[in-house]
């Protein structure tokens, strides 16, 4: 069984490789998913309004609320989100 950390994985590793000329749909798909993380992790956010990629799988997350969040999959496979 999946947990809901892995499926959320997956779902940025697949969001992050989509093509350039759907990005609009992408970048509303990626805020969710990054919010789905960061309120998992039982971390304040509302809503996240803008994200900056910094690489494959490492997203700088601002939320609503004025909070920021690197997430983003270590070594191992799994995501981690830490405060900015």
């Amino acid at each position: 069984m999946k947990t809901a950390t892995t499926v959320l994985a997956t779902a940025m590793v697949a969001a992050a490789g989509i093509a350039a000329p759907a990005r609009a749909a992408d970048d509303e798909a990626i805020r969710k998913d990054l919010f789905t993380v960061i309120a998992l992790q039982g971390l304040p956010c509302g809503e996240v309004v803008s994200v900056a990629t910094r690489a494959d799988n490492d997203h700088l997350a601002t939320c609503k609320d004025g909070n920021r969040y690197r997430v983003f999959l270590n070594a191992e496979g799994r995501v981690i989100v830490q405060k900015q």
